[in-house]
């Protein structure tokens, strides 16, 4: 495979092949491994960040518009968030007693967020949609649930793939096998498909009287069809299944109190995390008292849920997002990103879309056959990645994101359109990869 003179990732690619002797899948999360960019090209350690830039092993620095994948929402080292979590850290992480801060986010958490009335916190979004399902069906004393989006590792939700493994193929990633999950588990979670209101009202006929709950993604990378969330909304309450959104891509992106307070549709609970504390590992659980209360008879407890560094991270960035108006900034960049990145590829001369929720904007090749569509993928992220910026074709704005940020990924994008361009009119896209090919399917990654 030709190198490419600049920049160089020998450092990164050595880190991974001995990471491979001794992880076991050679990262801690499936969308940091380096086969999900243009591996070869694309860095894959990095040593320092700050705003929206990011520092690799080689010593390269890169713009980046994946923001820790989600959580970076203010920016690298904000130092509202930053300054509160080292004075606490001075005062200490974890203590025998209870910490005053967790009611102080809770009751910020309450203002904030429609649905909230009472909290429980946790560190990971699989792990507060744990939370939440185990919620659920102690309040209801039902086993089954019904699911749509990607919810994490835990074995409730993988239990949908004991059916089949086809099961979650829709849902983010495709061919995942329930290896380790127990077999006893199959037919308790159970997938719709987002957008169809029928086959949801369908499984609520077919399984009358034993959903738990319904727990779903309310959007990720596109708008939900008009009405359709009501009509969830209107059908779980019929059912007597508890409505759970998990909001933990999203996060503060869309507003403050979430996507629900951006849709205007109101679940049972809700799951936050990744995009609240600003790289600082936490989430939380919220939702009405009815739903909430009876779990305080359920064993559902943690060492670390109560850790002050989360708890101080969540406080400091909601309020941070507040005072800057966060929202706003969010939407005014990705607006701007749409916006270039698509009048770039029209003086390219290249059928590009790039849209979806400009908090999340995405780009698509929509007239790339599906047998070229990996490897033109891998030609865009390596050409970014050769040009300082790295990118995956959907993106996280965070708010250190500038309006230079946008004009120089414009102009890069411009220049690896015009190259997908010509490789595709002269049918040479593999001589222009120094990359392997994207893989986006579990089971290639893994493999």
């Amino acid at each position: 495979m030709p190198r490419h003179e600049r920049p160089e990732v020998r450092t990164s690619l050595e880190l991974y092949q001995r990471a491979l002797e001794i992880i076991p899948g050679g990262t801690q999360l499936i969308s940091r491994r380096p086969q999900r960019a243009a591996n070869g090209v694309s860095p894959i350690y990095a040593v320092e960040a700050n705003g929206a830039r990011i520092r690799d092993v080689d010593g390269y620095e890169y713009l980046d518009w994946v923001s820790a994948i989600g959580p970076a929402i203010l920016g690298y080292r904000c130092p509202a968030v930053d300054d509160a979590v080292k004075r606490q850290i001075d005062q200490g992480p974890v203590f025998t007693l209870n910490h005053p801060t967790e009611i102080e986010l809770a009751e910020e958490l309450i203002q904030t967020i429609p649905c909230a009335e009472m909290v429980r916190y946790c560190k990971g979004g699989g792990e507060g949609c744990t939370i939440a399902v185990r919620i659920a069906r102690g309040a209801t004393g039902r086993d089954k649930v019904l699911c749509c989006g990607y919810h994490g590792w835990h074995d409730w939700y993988l239990a949908a793939n004991l059916s089949g493994e086809s099961q979650l193929n829709e849902h983010l990633f495709s061919g995942i096998e329930p290896i380790g999950v127990p077999k006893a588990l199959a037919g308790t979670a159970i997938p719709f498909s987002y957008g169809d209101l029928d086959e949801l009202q369908g499984l609520l006929a077919q399984h009358e009287g034993e959903i738990a709950c319904i727990i779903m993604e309310p959007m990720r990378s596109k708008f939900p069809p008009p009405g359709y969330l009501e009509g969830v909304r209107a059908a779980a309450t019929k059912a007597g299944a508890l409505l759970i959104f998990d909001e933990v891509s999203t996060g503060y992106r869309p507003a403050l109190g979430g996507v629900q307070e951006f849709l205007g549709v109101t679940p049972d609970m809700a799951v936050f995390a990744k995009s609240i504390s600003n790289g600082y590992a936490m989430g939380y659980v919220v939702g009405t008292r009815e739903a909430m209360e009876p779990a305080a008879q359920m064993f559902i407890s943690s060492t670390y849920w109560g850790d002050t560094i989360g708890i101080t991270a969540a406080l400091a960035t909601l309020r941070e997002m507040r005072r800057i108006d966060g929202v706003a900034m969010l939407q005014a960049t990705g607006k701007l990103f749409q916006e270039r990145i698509n009048q770039a590829a029209a003086e390219a001369g290249l059928d590009v879309v790039c849209d979806g929720p400009v908090w999340h904007p995405v780009i698509r090749f929509p007239s790339v056959p599906a047998a070229q569509l990996r490897p033109v993928t891998t030609l865009f992220l390596q050409e970014m990645a050769k040009a300082g910026i790295f990118m995956f074709t959907a993106s996280f704005m965070n708010c250190a994101h500038t309006v230079e940020d946008v004009e120089l990924t414009a102009v890069a994008a411009n220049k690896a359109f015009k190259l997908i361009r010509q490789g595709l009119e002269n049918d040479s896209i593999d001589d222009l990869l120094e990359a392997d090919v994207q893989t986006e399917s579990f089971r290639r990654v893994v493999s």
